[in-house]
């Protein structure tokens, strides 16, 4: 039996405002009890892609402390990074910071590396592989497995997103998933804008994991567990 969470806040860092609208569906769904304070910078985003591949600008990591800080003051239980691309934020930020912190994307690739030792990783920012790349090593490292990582990059399907075609978007997703998944044990949906197709992947023929429903999924168990 759930728990009542309805004295619960938390706190979402977005790297881009747009994913509050993404991750909507799954707070109304999984914590619609749970009070939800959003803070957001679409510098961070814009900053983290004009960055070499692979780096990220310090002045960001300074961002994702300072609103941390702000949401901690504000009273949230439990604060949740919305991004891939800087998922080593939460790490940097963890000995500054009172309160739980929650990388969005972790949980599914917990639920991933249990499935076997090959693991797709589907993107659509160049940005976000290596930093994806990276925690699912270390999520399949703390777990005592050594996993092969099977990436693929659907740049296009991102520009397609931000122009408004979804259907274009997820059409061309989709067709990476299916490819995909005749190559590996489960596939891990890099971006939470990616949590659009979740629909769609009933029948697949491997488990597909979004960052959206884990994510939150964790969340509520994260905060049942405080309580």
């Amino acid at each position: 039996m759930k728990k009542d969470l309805s004295g619960k806040t938390l706190g979402i860092i977005h790297a881009a405002v747009f994913t509050a609208q993404t991750v909507q569906k799954y707070i109304d769904e999984i914590i619609p009890e749970v009070q939800v304070l959003h803070c957001g910078d679409d510098s961070v985003q814009r900053d983290n892609f004009l960055a070499p591949v692979g780096t990220i600008p310090k002045h960001n990591y300074y961002k994702f402390i300072t609103f941390a800080r702000f949401l901690q003051e504000a009273g949230a239980d439990l604060i949740m990074l919305a991004c891939s691309t800087f998922n080593s934020a939460v790490e940097v930020a963890r000995p500054v910071i009172d309160v739980p912190l929650l990388q969005i994307d972790r949980p599914m690739m917990e639920l991933a590396v249990k499935q076997g030792n090959r693991v797709g990783l589907l993107a659509t920012v160049p940005s976000t592989v290596p930093a994806s790349e990276r925690l699912l090593q270390q999520v399949a490292q703390e777990a005592g497995k050594d996993i092969k990582i099977e990436t693929v990059l659907c740049s296009e399907a991102f520009k397609v997103l931000r122009a408004g075609d979804t259907a274009k978007h997820n059409q061309m997703l989709l067709e990476a998933i299916y490819d995909l998944s005749k190559k590996v044990d489960a596939i891990c949906m890099a971006q939470v804008s990616m949590s659009v197709l979740e629909p769609y992947l009933t029948n697949m023929p491997v488990p597909v994991y979004n960052s959206g429903r884990t994510g939150f999924e964790r969340v509520r168990q994260m905060l049942e567990e405080m309580s």
